[in-house]
């Protein structure tokens, strides 16, 4: 059976990362201890990603999960991104 997936090593500047964009995502939304975000990224073959894209998942009680995508690495994510993919989810 082939591997569809590989477990990339533990990178300590992702997992900041992550949480970086995940507390921008929280509050910005204006989230509660029952309601969730992950932040993911993959490699992105086009050219207009540098690479790579971010993927967010905001999973809030009672809602449907609500998913943005940002067309660059995690690192280079900011709160700027973060509030005009929000705004136009909305």
């Amino acid at each position: 059976m082939a591997l569809l997936f590989r477990r990339q090593p533990d990178d300590p500047a992702r997992a900041d990362n992550s949480r970086r964009v995940a507390a921008l995502i929280r509050e910005k939304l204006a989230l509660g201890e029952d309601d969730a975000v992950t932040v993911s990224e993959i490699a992105c073959g086009d050219p207009a990603c540098g690479g790579a894209e971010t993927f967010a998942l905001v999973m809030r009680a009672g809602r449907k999960t609500e998913a943005v995508k940002f067309m660059k690495p995690m690192a280079s994510v900011t709160d700027e991104d973060v509030a005009a993919a929000f705004a136009a989810a909305t």
